[in-house]
């Protein structure tokens, strides 16, 4: 049953990335009634979990 949850709120187009990458994340910030996209760039440095639980450092 899990897995049948994960895999319809998992995005299919997640790009392939390992440690060691460079990778830009995208975070929607709000403030007041104003809405931004911020950018933060980083190196990958460890990967944890799977599917929907994975995170990444």
């Amino acid at each position: 049953m899990l897995d049948a949850v994960e895999n319809t709120s998992l995005k299919k187009s997640i790009p392939h990335f390992e440690i060691g990458d460079t990778v830009d994340v995208r975070c929607s910030i709000k403030e007041g009634d104003k809405e931004r996209i911020q950018v933060f760039t980083g190196t990958v440095i460890a990967r944890r979990g799977r599917g929907i639980n994975e995170t990444f450092t």
